[in-house]
């Protein structure tokens, strides 16, 4: 494991995008609320890329915080304290959409453009 995350942080990164992924899918279908919800709100976040129109500055921050765990776990909160099984829906639905976006390399955005990412790719700019 140590090779892992020293040698590899990427693997380490999208390793941990797959468990929040399945973990927020396995939770999501106990929480009874339906699979249609799912299917109409798991890209949501992502029209957070419209930002983009404004330039790549505004995008990366309209796209990272629409991929930022911070939210989903707040719903998730509010969902369990609120007994509110919609809420608690939702913020699985957005684990589960951030989840994804790791695990093919979709991370933070760097404001020089889309394809700068946390998670490196072909352009990404050396931190």
């Amino acid at each position: 494991m140590p090779g892992i995350v020293t040698g590899h942080p990427n693997l380490f990164l999208r390793a941990e995008g797959l468990a929040v992924l399945v973990l927020a899918v396995l939770t999501y279908a106990t929480a009874g609320t339906g699979w249609l919800l799912f299917a109409v709100l798991v890209m949501l976040p992502d029209v957070s890329m419209l930002g983009y129109l404004a330039g790549p500055r505004v995008g990366a921050a309209a796209y990272n915080l629409a991929h930022w765990y911070v939210w989903p776990l707040l719903l998730l909160g509010i969902g369990t304290v609120q007994h509110a099984p919609v809420l608690f829906s939702i913020g699985l639905i957005w684990m589960a959409h951030i989840g994804f976006d790791r695990l093919i390399k979709a991370g933070f955005k760097y404001p020089e453009g889309f394809r700068f990412s946390h998670l490196g790719g072909p352009s990404a700019p050396t931190p």
